[in-house]
């Protein structure tokens, strides 16, 4: 069986169904990482119990709403292929591929 890859920015996630995700309301729903961070540092509030000074942020679209987890509590799902992210003022885009890569994509000329 092949080995899950790591959760990284852009994957789609399942939340794991357990007695806190389930007390947030968030058990089951289905969400796109949006980055990471270091709870010591920057004080966000987490859902689990950390173990390691490492949260990821997930987004849901169907409640636009982001919140912050131990990545325990995180199941993969797919990164998300044909997913495009933008940075302002840069004349090109990155789009998702099968295996996870952002493909660099030059803007086209008008």
């Amino acid at each position: 069986m092949p080995e899950t890859p790591p959760i990284a920015f852009g994957d789609n996630i399942r939340v794991r169904a357990t007695p806190d995700t389930e007390a947030h309301g968030v058990a089951g729903l289905v969400g796109q990482v949006y980055g990471w961070t270091t709870p010591s540092v920057t004080r966000v509030s987490v859902i689990g119990q950390l173990t390691d000074d490492y949260a990821v942020n997930v987004h849901f679209d169907d409640r636009k709403e982001t919140f912050w987890f131990v990545p325990e509590l995180l199941e993969f799902i797919d990164h998300a292929v044909g997913t495009e992210i933008r940075v302002g003022g840069v004349p090109k885009s990155w789009v998702r591929s099968e295996t996870g890569e952002w493909i660099e994509k030059p803007d086209k000329k008008p």
